[in-house]
């Protein structure tokens, strides 16, 4: 059974935080989603996993495809793409391709980020893929694969079409994805502005005309999906995204965006709990050359509280014991699950820090030994141990 080896109450999270709970915010968006991706926290959601229309905001998928294919080395930057009258001929939002041309994929790029080109994707999906159907064939496997669980997808634009939909929580997972395993292609999101065909067109993210920290990602409208937004904001060291769906018009999808922003900003802090290798507790050893071993984090423990109330913060160590040896340094053998009021609870792996060999016979005698005291004493059920305060520290980001 899982064991629990340690339990602490923090007095604070970081410098300058003090008692009372984050306040508690509706927002009249059909779904919404705030995370604070540096250090996972869902700070508040709204008909999170619900499927719904996601408009052009599926068009993000449509550019993690491109960039993994991109950092597979299937495709280059420089590669040049056709472009069929299937393309050419898409309604809604245009990049404006011709016929026959045969268009740079960096290019194509920007007709999506920043021009939400339905010609574009077109052109990318059937480059990849030979057809758009096709394409959209690749994009649910591959959805299923990262952790995509209420999303469908029938074509590569976000046209509305029955049975293509995403939930907001899908499009933060996504959203965090392409920012954290594609960081060079991530800066596409944030350009203002791209020409093509002697046409101009801005980027129709609201905030990034705003001084808040903007980096993307992606617009959608829809009769059926209303208007929606994935915000991708960077500062103060951490980066949130906030995604929100089902809004009644473009003024309305800014000013919510804008709030949510600030809202994530003002009444959170984020900071280091442990930093990568620093030794939390101590698990038992079952026959080993030693009694215990170390556990830490294979890297830093980040975590977000309510800028006024951490005084509720908890944080406990579980695992399978005693850990049978051998052990090897870095694997993994137990988890740091931290609460937070108002947030919830987060899982961190932690590691062996040392290796530890398989005992000899006195080991074997011992540990013989403790388990028949154990069955005499009737313990040996026991399933939860405490051993003291591990302690927080105002460590920072």
């Amino acid at each position: 059974m899982p064991r629990l080896i340690a339990l602490l109450s923090a007095a604070s999270l970081m410098a300058g935080v003090a008692a009372g709970p984050a306040a508690a915010l509706d927002t009249p968006a059909r779904a919404a989603i705030v995370v604070d991706m540096t250090s996972g926290a869902v700070l508040m959601e709204k008909d999170a996993d619900e499927p719904l229309p996601p408009a052009s905001m599926s068009k993000l998928m449509t550019m993690n495809m491109v960039f993994e294919a991109l950092a597979e080395g299937r495709l280059s930057l420089d590669d040049r793409m056709p472009v069929s009258e299937k393309a050419w001929a898409k309604g809604g939002s245009k990049m404006f391709v011709n016929v026959g041309d045969r268009i740079r994929v960096g290019d194509l790029i920007q007709g999506v980020t920043v021009q939400s080109g339905n010609d574009a994707c077109i052109v990318l999906a059937e480059g990849l893929a030979g057809t758009e159907e096709a394409f959209a064939e690749r994009m649910n496997a591959r959805a299923k694969e990262i952790g995509l669980t209420h999303s469908h997808f029938v074509n590569a634009t976000g046209w509305p079409d029955e049975g293509h939909v995403m939930s907001v929580r899908d499009l933060a997972t996504l959203a965090e994805r392409i920012v954290e395993e594609f960081p060079e292609q991530h800066r596409y999101f944030s350009v203002r502005e791209f020409t093509w065909e002697g046409i101009t067109q801005q980027n129709r993210n609201p905030l990034l005309y705003l001084d808040i920290g903007a980096t993307g990602m992606k617009t959608g409208h829809t009769e059926d999906a209303g208007y929606g937004l994935v915000a991708t904001v960077e500062r103060e060291g951490r980066k949130v995204v906030v995604v929100i769906a089902g809004l009644e018009s473009a003024g309305a999808r800014r000013v919510e965006a804008e709030k949510l922003v600030a809202w994530a900003y003002r009444e959170f802090r984020t900071g280091a709990l442990y930093r990568a290798g620093e030794m939390v507790a101590q698990a038992d050893v079952w026959i080993g050359a030693a009694d215990a071993v170390g556990l830490a984090p294979a890297r830093d423990i980040v975590v977000t509280a309510p800028a006024a109330d951490a005084e509720g913060l908890t944080a406990r160590v579980r695992y399978e014991g005693p850990v049978a040896a051998p052990i090897t340094k870095g694997d993994v053998i137990a988890e740091l699950v931290v609460e937070t009021p108002g947030v919830g609870a987060v899982s961190h792996p932690l590691v062996a820090t040392e290796d530890v060999p398989a005992g000899g016979v006195l080991a074997r005698v011992t540990a013989a030994a403790r388990l028949a005291l154990s069955a005499a004493l009737g313990a040996a059920g026991l399933d939860e141990v405490s051993v003291g305060d591990i302690g927080l520290g105002a460590v920072g980001l």
